[in-house]
């Protein structure tokens, strides 16, 4: 059996995505695939609540019948983190739960997927960040990283001396085109001759880097009050809370954004629509805008969304929908699939087209 576990140099670089298409690939060469998250940390609440949605669309993706305790054994939450500095949690009884699980779901998989929880460091807390995880089952490890400018390769480098012996490899994912060469002539030469090698670089695909207004409106439960298209990308957020001159030259510095401000901002309001990046205006507080407000921003075909949340309330939700939240459906892992099918070497990871289960431990000593 061949097990790999996907982690991060930080949180929101696509991990699970990236999990998952192993498997879809892997199950169209024949293989039985198992996937495990030994550490959630998509939480609703600090008493544990999980929203993480990962574990149930592997279970459909992989048609495996296995419980959700098992796929996801610790909820690490922040009662979970308090708890344990002061001693409420047993470091060896945490490993001992998250290697039974494991051994019982990986029975007849030739391949086992282990999703690593937030980052790298993730559950040092208890003995259990990736690197610790993956020595405990006797995984290799795929390093997921960001990249758009030359530092960002220490965090790598760090990354890798703290993975060690079980590295399979980098793979750069959602990189920009400005990027892409620097990171395809220089980074990934200077990796290799430093002993890092480089699985992939993943191109940025706006599909999966944002969301679009329409989706935004019905995640955010948001009442859409122009008649204008939704279909366009938002990747970031921005909070107008300053004056209108300042705010337009503010607005003016950004793209494929929206505009996050109370409804009776409307010297706000009017900034933002004169701004070409900005994809759409979302006001909170339930107030409506004037007739002037919604009638420029028809005529300039931007949407404006009201919610009755709080500003605050509203960008932290927003955020965390194009950080990944929003991002757990199988079209993205489909997406992700086809990314890795045509930059990555699949064949070194999970074995050949058609090939068995021996030939997956081939695979293994790439």
């Amino acid at each position: 059996m061949n097990t790999l576990l996907v982690t991060s140099t930080h949180e929101s670089t696509g991990k699970t995505a990236v999990t998952l298409a192993l498997g879809l690939l892997a199950k169209e060469r024949g293989q039985s695939v198992g996937y495990m998250k030994p550490k959630g940390t998509r939480l609703q609440s600090n008493v544990g609540k999980t929203l993480d949605q990962d574990p149930m669309l592997a279970r459909e993706l992989f048609e495996t019948d296995a419980e959700m305790h098992q796929m996801e054994p610790i909820v690490y939450s922040p009662t979970f983190v308090e708890g344990a500095i002061r001693g409420r949690e047993q470091t060896d009884e945490l490993r001992e739960q998250v290697k039974s699980n494991f051994d019982d779901l990986a029975v007849d998989r030739d391949l086992m997927l282990v999703e690593g929880g937030g980052k790298l460091s993730t559950g040092g807390i208890v003995g259990l960040t990736d690197p610790q995880v993956a020595e405990l089952l006797d995984a290799q490890v795929v390093l997921v990283a960001d990249y758009s400018q030359p530092g960002d390769v220490d965090e790598v480098l760090a990354a890798a001396d703290d993975i060690g012996d079980r590295l399979a490899g980098v793979l750069f994912n959602r990189v920009a085109d400005t990027n892409y060469d620097e990171l395809e002539t220089d980074v990934v030469p200077f990796l290799e001759r430093q002993g890092v090698p480089v699985l992939g670089v993943l191109p940025r695909v706006q599909e999966l880097a944002g969301i679009t207004v329409e989706g935004l409106a019905s995640e955010l439960g948001a009442e859409v009050v122009t008649d204008a298209p939704t279909d366009a990308f938002v990747e970031r957020f921005l909070v107008g809370a300053m004056g209108g001159d300042e705010a337009l030259r503010y607005f003016r510095r950004t793209k494929d954004a929206a505009v996050i401000t109370g409804g009776d901002r409307s010297e706000i309001h009017t900034a933002a629509l004169e701004a070409p990046g900005v994809k759409c205006l979302i006001l909170t507080g339930g107030h409506r805008p004037p007739g002037a407000v919604i009638g420029k921003a028809e005529q300039k075909g931007i949407p404006v969304l009201l919610v009755n949340s709080d500003t605050l309330s509203a960008i932290e939700r927003a955020e965390d929908l194009v950080r990944g939240g929003r991002t757990r459906d199988e079209r993205t892992v489909e997406i992700m699939r086809d990314l890795l099918f045509d930059h990555t070497d699949v064949d070194a990871l999970i074995g050949a087209e058609d090939a068995g289960a021996g030939s997956v431990e081939d695979g293994d000593e790439e």
